[in-house]
């Protein structure tokens, strides 16, 4: 019987097992623009984000394989992070000393545009402070997540997978 990976025994997945699944965008690639990273580690009968991808960037030979992105061919649209039902796919982009990244965004209050977050790391831990650059609401009477861009410190870009809004008063 084989060993039941870490990612599943911890609930998460860092980095490191991560790029052992799928390859890492180069960072010539990461600073030409928005590129998707999927972080769906286990093989599971699920393809919207395969059907949904106007260039045809993300292979799965069948359902349940697990999604490949052909970075070369990503645009960035982000329509993946919008339509995945498990949350798993981000959006990187470097930007001079910064990188954006776009994911979903399950907990409330919504941010908003401009507003400076608590940048959580993949375990639920506060990591430092960003600045949400969009958010794209979503239509609540469909239980649709809201898609969130937040700039974040660049050496924290494989880390940040969430945020948190602290309004005072």
């Amino acid at each position: 019987m084989s060993e039941i990976p870490a990612y599943l025994k911890n609930g998460y997945i860092t980095p490191e097992e991560l790029f052992s699944i799928i390859p890492k965008p180069s960072e010539e690639r990461l600073r030409k623009g928005p590129v998707a990273v999927p972080e769906c580690p286990q093989e599971i009968p699920c393809a919207p984000c395969r059907e949904i991808c106007p260039t045809g960037a993300i292979s799965m030979p069948t359902p349940n394989d697990l999604p490949i992105v052909d970075y070369d061919k990503c645009i960035g649209c982000s329509l993946c992070v919008q339509i995945c039902p498990g949350l798993a796919f981000f959006m990187v982009h470097y930007v001079g000393d910064k990188a954006r990244i776009t994911m979903p965004h399950e907990l409330l209050p919504i941010p908003e545009r401009g507003e400076e977050v608590v940048l959580l790391n993949r375990v639920g831990e506060p990591v430092g402070k960003g600045k949400v650059i969009t958010v794209v609401p979503r239509e609540k009477t469909k239980g649709d997540t809201p898609i969130i861009t937040v700039e974040v410190p660049i050496e924290l870009a494989w880390e940040v997978r969430a945020v948190r809004v602290e309004r005072r008063g």
